[in-house]
């Protein structure tokens, strides 16, 4: 390894920040030196320590009725998708950058471009965002970079963690970032937009679970001479509703979890971004083309990469630099499986059984919908006690009854974020339904 600094450059560094030695900096700060061994369980034969870790793994859900999304959605995965994907040849493989010995991780990657710019409606697709969030963050550079402005809009009913990571990129960009309020249906006011701003962002589904007017959206920024961003948490939604494309968005970001990856505990996830042929070289991450070789054989290749690992520092557009494949690869190969028609099927699905609960839990009493904005698979509920102690009450009933929102947004303290997908079955719903029953009647008793 090339080290470039000389021992006068480490001494002259050192100096500047008062430390004697690289040692040194290596050192634990005082007060947090281990000072007695620590308290871990011994060593296990690899037998018996498979059996415990699996023996944890199956007390963390084990039996558990899940009505949780907010971003991590469970559905249905088809056996084909995991035995596929993890075939030798996908999982040992990084960065293609060899064509003519990756052929086969270039086209699935191609696969996935294609099937995102099918589902968005838009001309481009790319790969390799580690998830919608660090998507969206991105998307946003590509609008500064094409309006030459610093400032963007969001909706105030975007993703908490979206939103959170989009800060943290704008903080370090000398980015504005202007919140849109939200209004008493649970969607954005798009009509108070800032001055000049580079970009309107909204979420649909956004956070709430309200079904937004993106083509307002899209119409209120191109007014303001932006771009229309839109935001997909949920991308099952796609196979229902109207594509970014057909809403006027120039740019659409967002978590392809739901086709096909199961839900983890933080992921792994892969986000996209795909956008108009005017936009094709902002795109950050890597663009997979097809062509043909000097037989004329149908040929895959890497090109329009826009991090600075391969272009001029300078001119480089982003610097994201993983390699999401593998998660894309298990997205292709489950959109391929299900199909347009089954996955129109499954966005149905979704919908009857996001109303079926929505029904059940409206016949609580006590129990209210403060939101009236259509919606897809999950929605808000307001409870008359905190959503938060409501929760933990139906922990112990063996339901994860969703997500209080004040864990995430002040002044939701009564709100629960519920959701259903395809694999809720009405007779889940009709336990949740008789068990925040019985939670909310000792609350009011115990008053």
């Amino acid at each position: 390894m090339h080290a470039p600094h000389t021992e006068h450059d480490v001494r002259t560094m050192l100096d500047v920040i008062g430390v004697k030695s690289l040692e040194e900096l290596s050192a634990p700060p005082r007060g947090l030196e281990i000072k007695e061994a620590l308290d871990v369980a011994p060593a296990l034969p690899e037998a018996e320590a498979y059996a415990h870790l699996r023996e944890l793994a199956e007390a963390n859900a084990t039996g558990a009725l899940s009505f949780l999304g907010a971003g991590a959605y469970r559905h249905y995965q088809p056996p084909a998708v995991p035995y596929l994907a993890t075939r030798s040849e996908f999982i040992t493989a990084y960065t293609p950058y060899q064509a003519e010995a990756s052929q086969g991780s270039l086209q699935a990657i191609f696969e996935w471009q294609t099937y995102i710019c099918l589902l968005t409606g838009l001309d481009v697709s790319n790969a390799s965002l580690y998830d919608g969030s660090t998507a969206l963050a991105e998307g946003v550079i590509m609008a500064i970079q094409a309006t030459g402005r610093r400032r963007v809009a969001a909706s105030e009913a975007l993703h908490p963690g979206y939103a959170a990571v989009l800060r943290t990129y704008a903080a370090g960009m000398d980015i504005e970032v202007v919140d849109l309020p939200v209004r008493a249906d649970g969607t954005t006011d798009f009509a108070r937009l800032p001055e000049e701003p580079a970009a309107v962002i909204v979420q649909s589904p956004n956070f709430f679970g309200c079904i937004e007017d993106v083509a307002g959206a899209s119409g209120a920024a191109k007014k303001a001479g932006a771009l229309a961003i839109h935001a997909i948490a949920e991308a099952m939604s796609l196979g229902a509703l109207k594509t970014p494309a057909a809403s006027g968005a120039e740019i659409a970001v967002g978590e392809a979890q739901s086709f096909g990856l199961p839900v983890g505990y933080g992921g792994p996830y892969v986000g996209f971004v795909a956008t108009t042929k005017a936009h094709v070289r902002r795109l950050p991450g890597r663009l997979v083309g097809e062509t043909h070789d000097v037989d004329g054989r149908k040929a895959y290749v890497l090109t329009l990469q826009g991090r600075e690992q391969h272009i001029r520092r300078e001119l480089a557009s982003s610097n994201i630099c993983t390699n999401q494949a593998l998660c894309a690869l298990f997205a292709t190969i489950y959109l391929a499986t299900v199909g347009a028609h089954g996955l129109r099927s499954i966005a149905a699905a979704n919908i009857a059984r996001a109303r079926a609960l929505r029904d059940a839990l409206a016949r609580i009493p006590g129990v209210s919908a403060p939101y009236g904005a259509p919606f897809f698979n999950e929605f808000v509920v307001r409870l008359p006690m905190p959503a938060r102690d409501a929760a933990n009450q139906l922990k112990r009933h063996g339901i994860v009854a969703g997500l209080p929102i004040s864990q995430l947004l002040s002044g939701h303290e009564f709100d629960l974020l519920v959701c259903a997908t395809e694999l809720t079955p009405q007779a889940h719903i009709d336990v949740f339904a008789a068990a925040l029953h019985k939670v909310l009647e000792h609350a009011v008793a115990a008053v």
